[in-house]
């Protein structure tokens, strides 16, 4: 497989702490981008004994810009300049410096012109033993595609002077990829890669604060890459990301997801890594519990019909099942945060262990679990966000780990399973968990969109399986949320599915367990945009209900309190195969929970 890279650019810190970063997620190399070099206090001597000291190369330095189709008078110093940077790549160890397309005001639109300066800083390059890689800015002045630097660089015919080609500045202008197959792949001297969500804004904007990694956007990035690759270019596959979050961010955390990435690109092309197994469901969710929360969870699950079937052997974990919904309680490990939070969650695999070969094949973080030599083995890895993630069979071999309690079962109240899990993401670690659920689980987005939530924008993301039996809704602020907004850590909810929301309200109201108040402006709303039948109508107005639809059907959903400072649950019914979740809500349920908390505990209706 090719070799990795990732530019120092991509990354937080000084330019010591990206190296770091770089070597310990295991890239062969870097590309060292200039304004970290000017910031560094080391020499360049000794930037290279780092880099090599953490088993990287460094196999470019960018950027030298405006440098062709330059007024004579203006040459020379493009020259000197150019002089400059070859001598400094020597200590550096750099054989290959990137120039990209001019965009000064004064550059002259001549490609004879253009071609023949680089011809000359190519050979000034070769006396140096260097290599000049000439790249199309998207927003260059008269160079912005990569036909017109290919044709460029063939009429330099320049031993030391080829093309670099970067996926942003290639797919933002055009979708087209024909051509790239056919370029001379020992004349593509370096591929950057960056992958973008598809935005209508000007191109240079679009570029400096919104590049993501490789299948975190919406660019045709295993397109792009196999079109390079099949030219038979041998260089590094290397990213280069401006993102105004990635440049913030713990940079070790974000070079393994950079890395992770690549894999994750590697295999979408070539097959490279373990086939994801088929998952068949959630075999259980499990929520940390603390002495004022784990008593309110456990009325909340009675009134719902739960039973409490088990208590662990060696742990203080409760399990409460009704049909084929699990829900363990943990009162047992210190909680980060908030008084209650959904600590982990189990997957059926048909394969538990190939899915969890290809969850380290990813780089998943293994997590240790101490258990006794009876106790089912489950493999877990965690999350971005920190949430366990275990892979189990469908038969619930882990069960006979809890001790029955003998309680009698609750008559049911319709609660058939987990429908799915809400968990809203660290500011920073969105496009990671999304990339996360989507290769390790080897999953598909769903549904995506913003809205305008009442503390701020909101980014929502569904990801599910093929037959949608899993399914996970993540969501962030799109901005950092200041002193201002509710001080929710990251909430988080658990949706019961259940096929009779009737009944499952009626049980509810009959343990006098309270539901969150939503307010009559809501249900003159929907009884201006919709024609539900009048019963149905008179229903979902008595009794708390939010009320969505698509083309498949009808979504019906009920929500609790908060329950401590950051979980709550969630009870729909689906209705005629609908495939969303109910997300055109959120913003009135937010603030009905934000006035819910600010009350105190509402009243049951």
């Amino acid at each position: 497989m090719p070799r990795t890279s990732i530019a120092t650019v991509c990354l937080s810190g000084t330019l010591e702490d990206r190296l770091d970063a770089a070597g310990a997620a295991g890239f062969d190399a870097v590309e060292i981008f200039e304004n970290d070099l000017l910031a560094s206090a080391l020499p360049p001597e000794r930037i290279r004994e780092r880099a090599a000291g953490l088993g990287l190369t460094i196999d470019l330095y960018q950027p030298f810009r405006d440098a062709e189709g330059a007024p004579a008078a203006r040459f020379a110093s493009v020259r000197r300049r150019m002089r400059a940077k070859l001598e400094l790549m020597e200590r550096l160890g750099a054989d290959t410096i990137l120039v990209c397309s001019s965009v000064a005001p004064d550059t002259v639109d001549d490609d004879d012109l253009a071609a023949g300066q680089l011809r000359q800083l190519a050979q000034m390059a070769a006396e140096h033993g260097k290599r000049i890689a000439y790249e199309a800015l998207a927003w260059g002045r008269h160079v912005s595609t990569w036909e017109h630097s290919w044709e460029i660089v063939r009429r330099a015919d320049h031993p030391a002077l080829g093309l670099c080609l970067d996926s942003f500045h290639v797919l933002s202008r055009s979708a087209a990829l024909e051509g790239i197959a056919r370029l001379p792949g020992d004349r593509i001297f370096f591929l950057q890669l960056a992958d973008a969500p598809r935005l209508g804004m000007d191109v240079l904007q679009w570029s400096r604060h919104h590049r993501l990694f490789p299948l975190q956007g919406g660019l045709d990035l295993v397109g792009f890459t196999a079109a390079v690759l099949a030219t038979g270019y041998t260089g590094p596959l290397s990213l280069e990301v401006f993102n105004d979050v990635f440049r913030q961010a713990d940079p070790h955390r974000t070079a393994v997801d950079a890395r992770r990435s690549l894999i994750a690109l590697e295999d979408a092309i070539g097959h490279t890594l373990t086939p994801a197994a088929e998952l068949t469901g959630v075999a259980f969710a499990e929520l940390g519990v603390d002495p004022e929360s784990g008593p309110r969870l456990e009325t909340l699950l009675g009134a719902l019909g739960f039973t409490h079937v088990g208590q662990h052997r060696s742990k203080p974990v409760q399990l409460w099942e009704q049909g084929d919904a699990r829900i363990l309680l943990n009162s047992g490990e210190p909680l980060a945060e908030g008084s209650a939070a959904i600590r982990a969650f189990a997957l059926e695999s048909a394969d538990p262990e190939r899915s969890a070969r290809r969850a380290g094949e990813l780089l998943a973080r293994p997590l240790p679990r101490r258990r006794r030599r009876s106790e089912a083995h489950l493999t877990a890895v965690a999350a971005p966000d920190g949430t366990e993630v275990f892979f189990c069979r469908r038969a619930p071999v882990w069960r006979e780990d809890f001790l029955p309690t003998g309680e009698p079962p609750t008559p049911s109240t319709g609660i058939t399973g987990i429908d799915h899990l809400s968990l809203a993401q660290p500011f920073d670690r969105y496009d990671e968990a999304a990339l996360f659920y989507r290769t390790v689980l080897g999953m598909a987005d769903d549904e995506a969109g913003e809205f305008a939530a009442p503390f701020g924008l909101i980014r929502t993301l569904a990801i599910r399986n093929a037959d949608r039996r899993v399914r996970i809704a993540l969501s962030v602020p799109v901005l950092r949320r200041g002193d201002w907004a509710p001080a929710v850590p990251h909430p988080q909810h658990l949706t019961l599915a259940t096929d009779d929301l009737a009944r499952t309200a009626a049980a509810l109201a009959a343990a006098g367990v309270p539901v969150l108040r939503i307010p009559e402006n809501y249900y003159d709303d929907l009884d201006a945009r919709t024609t539900l039948v009048p019963q149905l109508r008179a229903f979902v107005r008595a009794t708390g209900v939010m009320y969505d639809e698509d083309a498949h059907g009808q979504y019906l959903q009920l929500f609790t309190p908060v329950l401590g400072s950051r979980v709550f649950v969630e009870v729909a019914q689906r209705v005629g195969g609908y495939r969303g979740y109910g997300f055109a809500n959120d913003p009135v349920r937010m603030a009905a929970h934000r006035a819910q908390r600010l009350a105190g505990a509402a009243p049951a209706r």
